[in-house]
């Protein structure tokens, strides 16, 4: 079970490294897959540079945790998932709720899941 969790981690991890990786090579084209436009050159590098920070950090932290089986740094990219859900979460309630805003939540709600499940089965980091 701790190794499948571990691989399951470890593919969150991943997946958020590519998509913030599509934001740098491409951010245009990323951002579409995202329902954004950029205004111009400005647009392009606050989503190359703060889409990038986003994906990246949370997935490299999440490949830490799997690679060495300890929970602490499963906080960052739980953190950084549990914002982004209440964010979307607030803005179904004050803009309404399109079919289209469900698919991105149900990816962050199995990813956070994933990371519960790691959180219990992970070793807690050890006292100095």
């Amino acid at each position: 079970m701790r190794k499948g969790v571990r691989i399951a981690v470890g593919l969150v991890g991943a997946f958020n490294i590519l998509v913030g990786l599509g934001f740098l090579i491409d951010p245009a084209q990323a951002g579409l897959r995202f329902f954004l436009v950029s205004l111009g050159t400005q647009g392009l590098a606050t989503m190359r540079a703060d889409f990038t920070a986003f994906f990246v950090t949370g997935g490299a932290f999440a490949l830490l945790a799997a690679w060495r089986a300890r929970r602490t740094p499963l906080l960052v990219p739980a953190t950084l998932l549990g914002i982004a859900i209440t964010g979307r979460v607030i803005s179904l309630l004050a803009d309404g709720a399109p079919a289209r805003a469900f698919p991105p939540m149900a990816v962050e709600a199995v990813m956070l899941a994933i990371l519960a499940l790691a959180w219990r089965q992970f070793d807690p980091e050890a006292r100095a």
